[in-house]
This record gives structure tokens, sequence and C-alpha cells, in this order.
């Protein structure tokens, strides 16, 4: 029994074949349309930048009236507050403390004068006393600028602190 194999012959040339490519030409066109979207953003960001007073002034219109012409204060920078939990003294001022409360920190050193660490603190949390901790006074949580919790902090690890509601 012998097999009858037909003769070789040539494969003819053809393209490749691409087999789940329509998704992607879905997704160019979605790629596309955010980035139309994110240079539109952009260019109002700038637009919207550059249409400040100055831009206002050189179009010819008139300046906005000044703040102090009106009778505010100059507006003051934007300060960050920050949480810093500080280990007063005194366990029972701080629990006459509640959240809201305005404070001034006192820092009272053994051979020098008293000073005042922190004016006008917000008191943000009074957490409940540990248990067993005898006379290592009692934590409370303030909200103050960021400067002003490192004075606390560096002022806690060297003195004793107390507590004056405002």
């Amino acid at each position: 029994m012998s097999s009858v194999c037909p003769p070789a012959r040539p494969v003819p040339p053809f393209p490749p074949l691409r087999v789940g490519r329509g998704g992607d030409r879905l997704r160019r066109a979605l790629r596309r349309r955010r980035r139309v979207a994110s240079a539109g953003l952009a260019v109002a960001a700038a637009a919207l930048a550059v249409g400040g007073t100055e831009a206002q002034a050189s179009r010819g219109a008139a300046p906005p009236p000044a703040r102090a012409a009106q009778g505010a204060p100059p507006p003051v920078a934007a300060v960050r507050m920050v949480s810093a939990p500080v280990r007063i003294a005194d366990a029972a001022a701080v629990r006459l403390l509640r959240p809201g409360d305005r404070v001034d920190v006192v820092a009272a050193e053994r051979a020098g004068p008293t000073r005042v660490v922190a004016s006008g603190a917000r008191v943000t949390e009074v957490p409940r006393p540990e248990p067993g901790v005898g006379d290592g006074g009692a934590l409370v949580v303030l909200s103050v600028p960021r400067d002003t919790a490192r004075d606390l902090v560096g002022a806690g690890a060297v003195t004793r602190l107390a507590v004056t509601l405002c």
C-alpha cells in the first residue's frame, strides 16, 4: 500500500492575519479622545492662570479695587495646621479641657523663667487617661501651625508643660 502524495507547490504570498485587533482600534480612539480632553483642560487652566489682574490691565480693564480700600485686612498667608500630641504635667487640668477649647501652652523650667510655647492652640482631642500612669501627666492633642508643633515637641522633651484656658 503506497500512498500517493501530491507534488510540492510554492506557497503564494499573502498578508499576515491579525486576529483580535478590533478592540485595539477602539482603545486607540479612546486614548486620542483622552489626549484631546487633557490638552483642552491644560489650555483652559493656562487661560485662567493668565487671565488674572495683570492680563485684565493689559486689555484696558480697570484694576480691581484694593482690599484695604474696602476696609478689609490684608490677606494672611495660609498656615498649615497639624495635630500635635502634647503631654501636660497636670492631669487634673487636662480633665477640664474639651475639644474646641483654646489654650496657651506654657513651658515651666526649674532653673529659668516660664515661657509661652503655643498661644491660642485649639484642643482637638483629649484621649482617655492611661491606666497605671501615676504622675506622668495627661495627653492632649492640639491643632497648631507646623512650626509651633516643632517648638512643642522640643519643649516637652526637656521641660514640664502646663496649659491655661483662653
